[in-house]
């Protein structure tokens, strides 16, 4: 049985690639920040609830210790917990706008990341799958024809930016996981409103795909639902 914990897993590509999962067999997680709407959603699926707030070190560190006692393991990690931080005109931004948004897109990754890997390393194939976006990759935001390249928003843009090039270091760093990071496209979400044309199954294609990957899988790239991205 493949364990699978998905961060921000209550709503969303979360809660889709969680229901998706599930339905391949996998034992899914539910990691979120608000319980009521946490367990509310872990229990709809038929999964297990576990708090688990990215941007909080005590948190995060429970998370584990509540995952040890009950699974034991962790075979695959899904990073989507994401925010998109202040919708304000760029000469209103602030450092602080800034702060927020790492926080949660980037920190979170690494806190996360760092604190399950004794548990993954248990798994005979671990995988860490990381939600980033189209946004944070260079050709895609200079390719005029994509709706990437119309789209300003410096610090969501830049974490993501940032999650692709963690996923790229922690690949080589740790080859005996596979790491990947993946962009779900413009898929309709409380993130943007529900604007997006994608439907969410559309959305989370990529992230069933690379969590479900083997041993010899790929690892350091980063992919959409069509295949491979140029960063």
């Amino acid at each position: 049985m493949t364990t699978t914990l998905i961060t921000g897993a209550n709503k969303g590509l979360g809660h889709e690639a969680a229901r998706r999962l599930l339905a391949l067999g996998h034992t899914v997680l539910v990691g979120a920040r608000d319980p009521q709407r946490g367990r509310a959603a872990a229990d709809a699926l038929g999964a297990r609830f576990v708090p688990l707030d990215v941007t909080d070190d005590a948190s995060v560190a429970a998370a584990v210790a509540d995952v040890e006692a009950h699974e034991g393991v962790l075979d695959v990690l899904v990073n989507d917990a994401g925010i998109a931080g202040s919708a304000a005109p760029v000469t209103e931004l602030t450092a602080a706008d800034a702060e927020t948004v790492f926080a949660t897109n980037v920190l979170g990754v690494v806190r996360t990341t760092q604190a399950f890997l004794p548990l993954l390393r248990r798994s005979s194939a671990p995988v860490v799958v990381n939600v980033t976006s189209g946004l944070g990759s260079f050709a895609t935001v200079h390719d005029e024809s994509r709706i990437e390249s119309r789209v300003v928003a410096p610090f969501y843009t830049a974490s993501k930016s940032a999650v692709t090039m963690l996923t790229v270091q922690y690949a080589r760093a740790l080859p005996d996981l596979r790491i990947n990071a993946v962009d779900p496209g413009y898929t309709a979400t409380d993130l943007n409103g529900n604007s997006g044309p994608q439907t969410l199954e559309e959305g989370t294609d990529a992230i069933v795909a690379m969590a479900t990957v083997g041993p010899d899988g790929p690892t350091g790239t980063l992919q959409d639902r069509h295949g491979v991205l140029a960063w």
